[in-house]
């Protein structure tokens, strides 16, 4: 295990580049097994995620060079191959599971262990993904300790409409999509910017896709899909993130940021705790006058919420970030997950520091703020953004905190703790046997 040691109460000053995204980057890597043609990627960030898909292309003899230092991957799977028996997909991450469809389309059969998992949100059920697998005329079964997907010849075009819309299970769609012949159509797509960002990468291999950004996708499939470059955005999470950052410490942290016309609803959630965003020539930066306070809403006897859903609605994986804010704040705020029943049973841990949390209900709490707060110790769940909510809640408070298990941070954020150290802040890994 990883812990990070903060010394808190400096406002953060400077300027960030963020990374990609890695829930575009891992879906484009899986992506790449579709095309035996040459592939030059861009931006590529250095996390123990990227590394795992690598290492299993390179065990399956795939031609892998990575440069981590400038971020340049090239890539070449023509002499890869697959054997269901030996070879053994990641466990600890959840786009595993968008490997299946490319090995279908390339060996007829491909393996997944029952226990994949990602950050621990709560059940996160693989039945949609078996839904569509079966929908293009793939064959589930259970192996012992896994699931076999095998298809007998190609996969053939369907019509799909998901129970919810689920980032993985619909890149999984247009993954399968892409190599059955026609057109296929999906209804209830999720439309995340990495999602889109995730089919202009396929677009430029060679598949057709139309409808990108909206809930329906129709996928000409068939095609022979070729090679060439491609660049990653900046990560929007970890924009916000740094944005978070200066917020929380009353300093003034300036982001790179490509896409603001994805932040708008973003803009007017930091303008509910007195944060005002501006986007120029490229930059994002977080103003904010005297204390975050939580503004009151028009409507009496309301409390300020953040409801976080499937976009376009506020990003649910940006939820404890924003709680972090309304620990900080002056006055109340509801916070409703609607998405996982298992994220917010890590806000007592914001007790450890004196703030006051009240849990509604496995969806729902309420941040009451205000409150005068102390350095803690505090322990971090398996999920990504809650050890950087408590990093944050840390980082705004004099003395010295500790978050334990802060190990997650390392799947989405490389050189987390460089750039933090660019921006002024005394921080440190430490780790524990």
């Amino acid at each position: 295990m990883s812990n990070l040691i903060v010394h808190g109460g400096t406002p953060l000053r400077g300027r960030i580049t963020p990374s990609a995204n890695k829930n575009a980057v891992l879906p484009v890597l899986c992506a790449t097994l579709l095309t035996q043609a040459p592939l030059k990627l861009h931006g590529v960030p250095d996390i123990t995620d990227v590394r795992k898909i690598l290492d299993i292309f390179r065990t399956l003899g795939s031609d892998v060079r990575m440069d981590h230092a400038s971020g340049t991957l090239d890539l070449h799977h023509r002499d890869t191959a697959f054997d269901a028996a030996a070879h053994r997909l990641p466990e600890e991450m959840r786009s595993s599971i968008m490997l299946v469809p490319p090995l279908l389309a390339r060996f007829g059969v491909a393996r997944l262990e029952d226990n994949v998992k990602g950050c621990t949100l709560g059940v996160r059920e693989i039945d949609p993904h078996v839904e569509v697998f079966r929908s293009f005329g793939g064959a589930v079964e259970r192996a012992q300790g896994s699931l076999l997907v095998r298809c007998a010849g190609p996969l053939h075009a369907t019509h799909h409409w998901l129970d919810y819309a689920s980032v993985t299970t619909t890149e999984n769609f247009v993954l399968c999509a892409a190599s059955a012949s026609g057109v296929s159509t999906l209804n209830n797509a999720a439309s995340e910017p990495h999602v889109q960002e995730f089919c202009r990468f396929m677009a430029m291999l060679g598949v057709r896709i139309d409808g990108i950004g909206t809930s329906r996708l129709t996928v000409h499939g068939g095609a022979v899909l070729g090679g060439g470059e491609f660049r990653f955005d900046e990560d929007f999470h970890e924009i916000t993130t740094f944005l978070a950052l200066g917020a929380i410490t009353g300093g003034d942290v300036v982001v790179r940021n490509s896409a603001p016309e994805n932040f708008p609803l973003i803009d007017r959630t930091f303008a509910k705790f007195g944060v005002r965003i501006e986007h120029a020539n490229g930059w994002s930066r977080a103003h904010r006058e005297g204390p975050l306070t939580v503004q009151t809403p028009f409507t009496s006897n309301v409390l300020t919420k953040v409801e976080a859903a499937p976009w376009p609605y506020f990003p649910v994986d940006l939820l404890p970030i924003f709680i972090a804010l309304g620990v900080r704040a002056q006055g109340n705020a509801m916070f409703w997950n609607k998405v996982y029943d298992g994220a917010l049973g890590w806000t007592g841990e914001l007790s450890k520091f004196g703030a006051h949390v009240f849990s509604s209900d496995p969806h729902r709490i309420v941040t009451f703020g205000g409150n005068a707060l102390t350095p803690a110790v505090v322990e971090s769940p398996y999920i990504i953004r809650v050890a950087i909510a408590l990093f944050m809640v840390a980082a705004s408070i004099d003395g010295r905190s500790e978050i334990r298990n802060a190990t997650p941070i390392r799947r989405a954020h490389p050189r987390f703790v460089e750039n933090l150290r660019s921006l002024g802040v005394q921080v440190e890994w430490t780790s524990e046997e």
